[in-house]
C-alpha cells in the first residue's frame, strides 16, 4: 500500500515543540516521523520564528530527526540539502519584492499607526527586517482590540494582512503564509491535497489548516478554541493531548484510518 501521508507540515512552538517539557518533542513522535521519511513522505517545520532562532533552537533539542524543510517567517522557505538548509531562491526572492512594495505604501502611516497603539495600550510596537509593523500586546484582550483596529486598516491596503499569534502580531502580504508556503513545497514535489497533513494551534496556523488544500487536519489539546473549531467543522482531528503527543496521535489515527500500520513503517530505508 502507497504511503497516504506524503507531506507532514508541523506548527513548532506548542505543536511540535514545547519548550518546558521533558523532552520537548516526545520519542514516540520523533520515530514516528522519522519512520515516515525513511519511507518517503517529508517533513515541514512550518513556523513564525526566523532562522537564526529556530536553527538554534533545533539544536539544543537534540532531535534524532532532521525537517526536510523549513519556513520560517511565515512566509520563506528553505531547503535541506546536506548538512545546511538553502534558501529556495525564487520564491523567496519574489517573497522580498512583493513584501518590499507593499511596505513601501504602509510606510507613510506607521507614526500614526504606532502613536494610536501607544496612547491606548501598554504594548510594544516596532519594525524588524520582516515587517514595519510588529506588535507585543500585554494580555489577549488588548491583542483583540489591537487587532480590531489594524484588520480595518488592512481593509485600504491591497494585499496587506495581519498575522497573529498569540499576543503577538505583524504585517505580512497576503499572498505569502505558512498555507501558500506549504502550497509551494507540495506543488515542487508534486503531492497532491489528499496527501499532506498539517498541524497547528494557534491562529497564523488557520491558513495552512484549510481543507481547501489538506486532507488531513490535527490539533493538539492545547490548541486554542478557533483552531480547534476549524479543524473539528473541517473533519479534522483534535487531540486530548497537548503538544507533540498530540501531533503523533492525530498521525496514528490518519494511518490507522488508511489501514497503515505504523508498524508497517519500518526503520530500513
Amino acid at each position: 500500500m502507497s504511503l497516504p501521508i506524503r507531506l507532514i507540515s508541523t506548527d513548532f512552538d506548542g505543536t511540535f515543540y514545547a519548550e518546558f517539557e521533558n523532552p520537548p518533542v516526545p520519542m514516540d513522535l520523533q520515530i514516528l516521523i522519522g519512520r515516515l521519511q525513511q519511507q518517503g513522505a517529508r517533513w515541514v517545520i512550518n513556523t513564525g520564528r526566523d532562522l537564526s532562532s529556530l536553527m538554534e533552537t533545533l539544536g539544543r533539542a537534540h532531535l534524532s530527526i532532521h525537517p526536510d524543510y523549513l519556513v520560517v517567517v511565515e512566509r520563506e522557505i528553505y531547503v535541506h540539502e546536506g548538512s545546511r538548509y538553502a534558501p529556495h531562491q525564487a520564491w523567496n526572492s519574489e517573497c522580498t519584492r512583493m513584501h518590499r512594495e507593499l511596505f513601501a505604501r504602509v510606510e507613510p502611516d506607521l507614526p500614526e499607526l504606532f502613536e494610536w497603539v501607544n496612547g491606548r495600550f501598554k504594548a510594544s510596537v516596532y519594525s524588524d527586517p520582516y515587517s514595519p509593523f510588529c506588535l507585543i500586546a500585554e494580555n489577549n484582550d488588548d491583542a483583540d482590540a489591537i487587532e480590531e483596529f489594524l484588520t480595518r486598516y488592512c481593509g485600504r491596503i491591497p494585499n496587506l494582512a495581519l498575522v497573529r499569534n498569540d499576543v503577538y502580531a505583524r504585517f505580512s502580504h497576503d499572498a505569502y503564509s505558512k498555507g501558500t508556503a506549504l502550497g509551494e513545497i507540495a506543488r515542487q514535489r508534486g503531492d497532491s491535497g489528499d496527501q499532506v497533513l498539517a498541524a497547528g494551534d494557534h491562529l497564523n496556523d488557520l491558513g495552512m489548516l484549510s481543507r481547501n488544500y489538506w486532507r488531513w487536519r490535527v490539533a493538539p489539546s492545547n490548541a486554542i478554541e478557533p483552531v480547534k473549531t476549524a479543524v473539528r467543522n473541517q473533519g479534522g482531528y483534535v487531540s486530548n493531548e497537548p503538544h507533540g503527543a498530540g501531533v503523533a496521535r492525530g498521525i496514528e489515527r490518519v494511518l490507522k484510518s488508511t489501514e497503515t500500520s505504523t508498524d508497517g513503517l519500518n526503520s530500513k530505508a
